[in-house]
């Protein structure tokens, strides 16, 4: 069956105006990558009233925490954290050590999270790290003439869903946790995954995935959470992952995965054997070279005003545009605005060939996933679940924010269930019916209150009228990032 067939529609009216709708899923799902923030660093904007936010939320409040973060090396606390830019001159280690320092367990082995002083700091050359440099908050560009602004995101997080209970998988870094939003594991094999021994690091070299040198090596950790009980190994993994199932799929789905460079660890396909085809340092597998564009991540935007949008979608940006401390030049938010932007716009920037937003097209309707890779290092208050042995030893890693945005995705929506990258794994096998990788996307923590049924779908209402798309406002627009000469950079430094 066609997916358009899918799709039961009521017509209300002539011309432009929208169409009342019911549908069973959406024939398009775009997941934006962004790198290293948790939402008590990114999102103290939303918590403009008294009321908006509490760490206790009911109804439509924010769980941001504003004061009183714990320290363990002050009896105090932080009572009130100090701001950093979002543009700022210092990183944060969120290796796996740094994820244990934070994470703080106690004896009955639950995260206390009041270790988050004991993260190293690592200031720029000619630059310091200020006091309490975990403990501070983003927001724009400080100077006088604000060459960026944190309210895209804001924009993007009250007009549409906010996710408070959003973690990632892995209690680690960038490599493994771009794995887990592929793949559902930064297993080496479907073996290792059902072991509990993942990936847990980044890698040793500058260069990542089944193309790397061949001294490069990954930390592998067990479901005892110990790094040191198994030899490191060559980052080039066999299993299946979401491509595989799209592929499967009859008719068969598209995918494509949008990064700023073959080699780099935020380029999860590289690490595939079966999808990198490896020869010497290149990729030149048949699923690689159609599906991966590791030119520039921009090409998705005029992908999409040219009406080639694939079914699946992973969008990784720039260094200049990953919101990473320290590397990023504060074009994230535009970034992600320009992406929603061209989207929601495809009915006209596109002459009306294609309608990705769906709300003037039924049957092309597109969701929106914007989540954080890691937490980066920053401080955030929510502690999160700890699987049972065997993936205990690396699941759940810390909170991250998750904006959830369509055209059946009602105004400022708070969801308070808890969900992870698996989270969004489900929602694309059970939108498509494409089965079940059997990995993070087939898991959660069975206190968990819908642990088999937590795919996302809540975020949305099937049966609501479309909405119209408003643009969201940002500094710089697609044509910004579609000219921008600047070499892209990988997303960290680290």
């Amino acid at each position: 069956m066609k997916i358009a067939a899918r799709y039961f529609l009521v017509l209300v009216s002539l011309g432009t105006a929208l169409v009342h709708a019911q549908i069973a899923g959406f024939k398009n799902v775009i997941v934006i990558f962004q790198e290293n923030r948790t939402p008590d660093n990114l999102f103290q904007g939303l918590c403009t009233t008294p009321t908006a936010c509490s760490i206790t939320p009911d109804g439509k409040q924010y769980n941001i925490q504003t004061s009183n973060w714990l320290d363990k090396t002050s009896p105090s606390g932080v009572t009130r954290p100090l701001t950093v830019p979002l543009a700022n001159t210092y990183d944060l280690a969120h290796a796996h050590r740094a994820w244990v320092k934070q994470c703080d367990k106690n004896s009955a082995g639950n995260c206390v999270m009041d270790g988050a002083a004991g993260v190293t700091c690592n200031p720029r050359p000619g630059a310091d790290c200020p006091s309490h440099p975990q403990f501070r908050y983003a927001v724009g560009d400080p100077t006088g003439m604000p060459a960026y602004s944190l309210q895209p995101y804001l924009d993007l997080a009250t007009q549409y869903a906010w996710a408070n209970y959003m973690f990632q998988t892995n209690q680690g870094p960038s490599f493994p946790a771009h794995q887990f939003i592929f793949g559902a594991t930064s297993a080496p094999s479907a073996t290792h995954d059902a072991k509990g021994i993942f990936a847990a690091e980044n890698v040793s070299g500058t260069d990542a995935g089944c193309i790397a040198d061949p001294g490069v090596l990954v930390k592998l950790i067990d479901s005892s959470g110990s790094e040191t009980a198994l030899s490191p190994i060559y980052p080039c993994f066999e299993h299946l992952t979401i491509s595989d199932l799209l592929q499967a799929k009859t008719p068969q789905l598209t995918w494509r995965y949008y990064a700023a460079g073959a080699s780099s660890i935020w380029t999860a396909p590289n690490a595939i054997n079966h999808i990198c085809g490896p020869s010497g340092t290149s990729c030149i597998g048949t699923d690689w070279k159609d599906n991966v564009d590791a030119a520039n991540p921009s090409d998705v935007l005029t992908d999409i005003t040219s009406c080639k949008l694939k079914h699946v979608t992973w969008i990784t940006p720039t260094g200049q545009n990953s919101d990473h401390a320290s590397t990023n030049t504060g074009g994230g938010p535009a970034w992600v605005a320009s992406i929603v932007n061209a989207v929601g716009n495809s009915w006209t920037i596109s002459g009306n060939k294609c309608d990705y937003w769906g709300a003037h097209s039924p049957g092309n309707e597109t969701a929106i996933f914007i989540t954080w890779d890691d937490w980066g290092g920053w401080y955030d208050h929510e502690p999160p679940a700890i699987l049972a042995s065997p993936e205990g030893g690396y699941q759940y890693g810390f909170r991250v924010p998750l904006i959830v945005v369509s055209a059946y995705t009602p105004v400022q929506v708070v969801n308070n269930t808890r969900h992870d990258f698996g989270s969004i794994l489900r929602f694309v096998e059970q939108n498509y019916g494409i089965g079940n990788l059997g990995f993070a996307d087939s898991r959660c923590d069975p206190s968990w209150s819908n642990c088999t049924a937590d795919n996302l779908r809540v975020l949305f209402n099937y049966t609501s009228t479309p909405r119209a798309f408003d643009t969201i406002q940002a500094n710089h627009g697609a044509e910004y990032f579609i000219n921008d000469k600047t070499p892209p950079t990988d997303p960290d430094d680290d």
